[in-house]
C-alpha cells in the first residue's frame, strides 16, 4: 500500500527534507527535491482527463511565500471512493482558514478542472473554516481580495454565499461600518454591488437607510439612486431618497434624484410623481410642481391618480384659482375626489379668505355624505371652522360644531382652539372662556396654544389683570371652577352671552374640578409681556422667568420689550435693548428696528431714528412699508434743505423697493417749505387747493420725483429745472424748491455761477398740449417776475439758413408767440419734416438778477 503526501509550499522558500514519516513509499525512491508523480509529465489536456484518484499533484503557491504546511493528510487509495475529494476539500478549507484565499481558489480551480462536480466539492468544504479565513482577510483590510476570490469560485460554479456563515458576515458588517464611518460611501456602494452579485442581501451587510442618510448629507443624489437600484424595493427607495432631500430643503438634489430615478423605471410611477411634488411644496417652489405636472404628466398624456392630484392641489393651496383648475382637470379625467381633496379645497378657501366658496364646498360635501359616498372627518370640520373664525363669524363656527357633534364626530383640541379663537377674534371674551370650560368638561385636554388664545383675548380686551391671574393659576395647578374665577364682576366687557351658548351650564360641575397640564411657551410669555403696557421692569422679570424655564426669547420677545421700554419714555434704553439683541446672537429683524425707530420718532429723536435706519441697511435688513411711512411722517415741518433731502431720499428708496405711498402728507410739507421762499410765515393760499385735487388723481407722484432729482444737484452745477410733464401748480412747487435750495446754499457761502434755465417742454402741434405748456409758462413767469422780482428771458431756438438751429438765441420776454411765428415764417426755406429738430421751449433767469434776489433774502434772514 502506498501513502500519498501533498506538499504546499512556495518556490521562493527552499525545500527542506521530507520527514521520514511523510516520505512516499515507492519501489523507486527519489530525492526530496523532485516529484515522483507522473502527473507533471502529462500535457495540459491529459492533466484534465487524468482522474484525481490516479495521480496527486503537488500544489504550489507562487503569490504567497508561505512555508510548507506543518502537517499533511494521508490518503489510502483502497479506502472509500470520496477520500481523495475529501482530502482536497479539507486542504482547501485549511488554506482558507489560514487566510490564503488565493491558494484556496487555486485548489478549487484544480479540483473542478479535473472533472469533479463543483456543487459536490463545495458541499465538502468547511464553511466554518472558510468564514474564518474571510473574516481574517477582511480584518487585515483585504476586502477587495475577498471579492476577487469570490469572483473566481463563482466562475467555477461554487456559490460564494454558501461559503460564508455568521463569522464572515459579521466581519463584512464591521468593514462596512468602518468604511461608512470614514465617509467613503462610494467605496461602500462599490463593495456592496460586488457582494450583491454573489447573492448577498443588503440587510445582511448594512442598514439600508444608513447609506441613504449619508448620501443625503453629502448631497450626492446620483450615488443614492445607484445604491437604491441594488435593493429589491428600489421604486419605494427612490421616493424615500427624494423625500429625504426635501426634508433637508435641498430641492436641486431632489430633482436630480427624480431625473435619475426615471431612467431606472420602465414606465410612469405615481409614487415618484407624488414624492417630487410634495418635495417642491416642502421646499417652497410651487412653480416647479406645476412644471412637473405639465411636462411629465399632461404633455406625455399620463393620467395621474387621486393622490398625485391631491398633492398638487395641496402644494398650490395658496393659489385658489390654480387649485380649482387642477380640481377641474381631475373631474374631466373622471377621477372621483376623496375626502382629502375636499379638505384641500377648504384649506385653499381658508387661505384665500373666500368664506362664500368654502360654504358652497362644505354644503356639497354634506350632500355627498348623505348619499353614503363620503364621511366627513374631523379635519374637514376644523378647516371650515377656521374659515369662519378668521372671518370673525363666530356664530357660524358654533353652528358647524353642532353639525359635527350630531354627525358623531368628537371635537379635538384643534377644533376647540379654533372655536375659542373665533370668539376671541370677535372680541367676545365671555364666550371664549365658556367654550374653554365646555372643552374641559367634555374631557378634552387643552394645550398651550389653546391657553395662549385665551390669554391673547384678555390682552386684546385690555383685561390685563385677568390674563396674569389665569397664567398664575395654570402654572400653580390650582383647582377650582373657571366660572368662579371668571365671574361677571371680573369681566370689564359687559357683552351678554349669546343665545347660541345657552346650553352651556353655569353651575358648578364636580367633573370640572381637576388639574390639567400646562406648559407655557415663548408665545405665552410674549402675550403676557404685552399685558405689561409700559411697565418695563415687570416685562423684564417675565423675560428672566422665561429664561429660567429654559425658553429662549425670540424676536417678538425682544421687540415687545423695546416697545414697552420706549413707551415708558426711555428712548436710550430701547436702543440699548436693540444692541443687546446683537450681543445675545439674535439678529434684529425689520420689526425690531421699526419699533425702535417708532420710539425715537415718538420722542422727537429724529437724528437717532435716521441713524437706526442707516444701521439696519448696513446689516442688510430690508425696511418695510411701516418703516418708510414712520420716517416720512417723522416731521411736521421742514426746517432745512438737509431734512427735505433726507426724507426725499427715503421716499425714492421706498418707491424703488416697490412700495406705494400716500404722497399727500409729504407734498404738504414740501409745499410749505417751498413757499417759504416767498414768505417766511407760510399762509396757505387758495391756489394750492387745486394741487391737492390734481395730485390725488395722478397714478403716481411725478412731482416728488422731480423735486428729489433737482435737490440732489451739486452746488457747483448750473441750475437747470425740467418742468416737462408737470401741471402749473406742480411746476411752481418745483421752481420754488430749487430756489429754496439755492438760497440755503448761498447762505452757506455757495454763490450762483451761471444763469438758471427752466425747460418748459417740447413745442407741440396738438392744441391741448400747447395750452398746457403755455399755462405752465405763464404761471412760472408770474411767479418769477411778479412775486420774486427776477429777470426772465424766453429762450427759443432760431433756425438758420443752413438748416442748423441756434439754441442760445434769447428773445425778449415781451415777445409774443405770434410774433415769433411770423418771424420764423420769413425764413427762406423751412426745414423738411425729416430734418426738423426737437424744439424745447425754455426760460432763462439771469445770474445777475438771482444775485440781487439772494442778497435781499440774505438781508431779511440776518434781520
Amino acid at each position: 500500500m502506498k501513502d500519498f503526501v501533498v506538499i504546499l509550499g512556495s518556490s521562493s522558500v527552499p525545500n527542506s527534507p521530507t520527514p521520514p514519516n511523510l516520505r512516499h513509499r515507492h519501489s523507486h525512491r527519489s530525492s526530496p527535491n523532485k516529484t515522483n508523480s507522473s502527473f507533471h509529465k502529462l500535457s495540459p489536456s491529459e492533466k484534465q482527463r487524468q482522474p484525481i484518484s490516479s495521480s496527486i499533484p503537488t500544489v504550489h503557491s507562487h503569490q504567497h511565500p508561505y512555508p510548507p504546511l506543518s502537517s499533511t493528510v494521508r490518503w489510502n487509495p483502497t479506502s472509500r471512493r470520496d477520500s481523495p475529494l475529501k482530502y482536497y476539500a479539507d486542504l482547501a478549507s485549511k488554506l482558507a482558514e489560514d487566510g490564503r484565499l488565493e491558494d484556496f481558489a487555486m485548489t478549487v480551480e484544480m479540483v473542478v478542472a479535473s472533472g469533479v462536480d463543483a456543487s459536490r466539492f463545495a458541499s465538502m468544504l468547511s464553511v466554518e473554516l472558510v468564514s474564518k479565513g474571510v473574516a481574517l482577510s477582511v480584518r487585515e483590510g483585504k476586502a477587495k481580495s475577498v471579492v476577487q476570490v469570490f469572483k473566481k469560485v463563482e466562475k467555477l460554479g461554487v456559490a460564494s454565499l454558501k461559503l460564508v456563515n455568521g463569522v464572515g458576515l459579521d466581519s463584512l458588517k464591521k468593514e462596512f461600518q468602518r468604511i461608512l464611518g470614514s465617509g467613503e460611501v462610494e467605496e461602500a456602494v462599490d463593495l456592496l454591488e460586488s457582494l450583491i452579485g454573489f447573492q448577498f442581501t443588503v440587510k445582511e451587510l448594512v442598514n439600508p437607510s444608513h447609506i441613504v442618510k449619508i448620501c443625503v448629507d453629502k448631497r450626492n443624489p446620483i450615488l443614492a439612486i445607484r445604491y437604491a437600484c441594488l435593493l429589491p424595493h428600489a421604486q419605494i427607495m427612490f421616493c424615500s431618497i427624494i423625500c429625504e432631500f426635501g426634508k433637508n430643503r435641498d430641492l436641486a438634489s431632489a430633482l436630480t434624484a427624480y431625473e435619475e430615478s426615471k431612467k431606472n423605471l420602465s414606465g410612469p410611477n405615481m409614487f415618484l410623481y407624488r414624492a417630487i411634488i410634495d418635495t417642491c411644496g416642502l421646499c417652497g417652489d410651487y412653480m416647479k410642481s406645476r412644471e412637473i405636472y405639465k411636462e411629465d404628466l399632461v404633455n406625455r398624456r399620463v393620467t395621474p391618480n387621486i393622490y398625485v392630484f391631491n398633492s398638487l392641489m395641496n402644494v398650490n393651496a395658496h393659489d385658489l384659482g390654480y387649485t380649482l383648475d387642477v380640481y377641474k382637470d381631475m373631474q374631466n379625467l373622471g377621477i372621483t375626489a376623496d375626502m382629502a381633496s375636499y379638505n384641500i379645497l377648504l384649506k385653499a378657501c381658508c387661505l384665500a379668505h373666500r368664506v362664500d366658496l368654502a360654504q358652497d364646498i362644505y354644503n356639497e360635501v354634506k350632500h355627498i355624505e348623505s348619499t353614503g359616498a363620503l364621511k366627513l372627518d374631523v379635519f374637514t370640520y376644523c378647516t371650515i371652522i377656521k374659515v369662519f373664525a378668521d372671518a370673525r363669524l363666530w356664530q357660524m363656527a358654533l353652528k358647524i360644531k353642532e353639525d359635527m357633534i350630531s354627525a358623531g364626530v368628537t371635537p379635538n383640541t384643534v377644533t376647540w382652539s379654533s372655536l375659542i379663537n373665533a370668539c376671541a377674534n370677535a372680541g367676545l371674551v365671555v364666550q371664549a372662556f365658556q367654550l374653554f370650560e365646555e372643552m374641559i368638561l367634555s374631557g378634552c385636554e387643552p394645550n398651550s396654544q389653546c391657553c395662549n388664545i385665551l390669554l391673547h383675548a384678555c390682552v386684546e380686551a385690555s383685561q390685563y389683570d385677568r390674563a396674569f391671574r389665569l397664567f398664575r393659576s395654570w402654572m400653580g395647578g390650582q383647582e377650582g371652577n373657571i366660572d368662579n374665577m371668571l365671574s361677571t364682576k371680573q369681566i370689564n366687557n359687559a357683552t351678554s352671552v349669546s343665545t347660541a351658548l345657552d346650553h352651556i351650564t353655569n353651575s358648578h360641575h364636580p367633573s370640572f374640578l381637576k388639574k390639567f397640564s400646562f406648559k407655557p411657551t415663548t408665545a405665552t410669555y410674549n402675550i403676557l409681556m404685552k399685558a405689561c403696557c409700559t411697565d418695563y421692569y415687570r416685562a423684564k422679570v417675565l423675560m428672566d422667568e422665561m429664561k429660567s424655564l429654559g425658553l429662549s426669547p425670540n424676536h417678538v420677545s425682544w421687540t415687545t420689550l423695546i416697545d414697552i421700554c420706549g413707551g415708558s419714555g426711555n428712548v436710550e434704553g430701547a436702543v440699548q435693548i436693540l444692541k443687546t439683541m446683537h450681543v445675545t446672537g439674535i439678529k434684529p429683524d425689520v420689526v425690531a428696528y421699526t419699533t425702535a425707530i417708532k420710539v425715537c420718532v415718538g420722542r422727537k429723536k429724529l437724528k437717532l431714528a435716521f441713524s437706526l435706519f442707516d444701521e439696519m441697511k448696513r446689516y442688510r435688513v430690508q425696511p418695510n412699508l411701516v418703516t418708510y411711512n414712520t420716517l416720512l411722517r417723522a416731521r411736521s415741518k421742514y426746517g432745512s434743505l438737509h431734512e427735505v433731502q433726507q426724507c426725499l431720499a427715503v421716499y425714492q428708496e421706498m418707491r424703488k423697493a416697490g412700495y406705494k405711498s400716500n404722497d399727500f402728507y409729504l407734498k404738504e410739507l414740501i409745499e410749505e417749505w417751498c413757499e417759504g421762499v416767498i414768505k417766511e410765515n407760510y399762509q396757505k393760499q387758495e391756489g394750492l387747493s387745486s394741487c391737492e385735487r390734481t395730485d390725488l388723481e395722478r397714478p403716481h407722484s411725478l412731482l416728488l420725483e422731480k423735486i428729489a432729482v433737482h435737490l440732489q444737484m451739486s452746488t457747483a452745477e448750473t441750475p437747470a429745472i425740467d418742468l416737462r410733464g408737470l401741471t402749473k401748480v406742480e411746476a411752481r412747487i418745483v421752481v420754488l424748491a430749487v430756489l429754496r435750495m439755492i438760497k440755503e446754499n448761498y447762505v452757506q457761502g455757495h454763490s450762483v455761477k451761471d444763469d438758471m434755465l427752466i425747460i418748459l417742454g417740447v413745442s407741440e402741434r396738438h392744441e391741448e398740449a400747447a395750452d398746457v405748456i403755455s399755462g405752465v409758462k405763464r404761471a412760472i413767469m408770474k411767479l418769477l417776475q411778479d412775486e420774486l422780482g427776477l429777470e426772465v428771458l424766453l429762450v427759443e431756438p432760431q433756425v438758420k439758413k443752413d438748416g442748423w438751429v441756434d439754441l442760445q438765441a434769447p428773445i425778449d420776454a415781451n415777445t409774443t408767440l405770434l410774433e415769433m411765428v411770423e418771424k420764423n415764417s420769413l425764413s427762406s426755406e423751412p426745414l423738411s419734416s425729416t430734418r426738423r429738430p426737437v424744439i424745447l421751449q425754455r426760460l432763462k433767469v439771469t445770474r445777475k438778477s438771482l444775485h440781487r434776489w439772494l442778497r435781499r433774502r440774505a438781508d431779511v434772514i440776518r434781520r
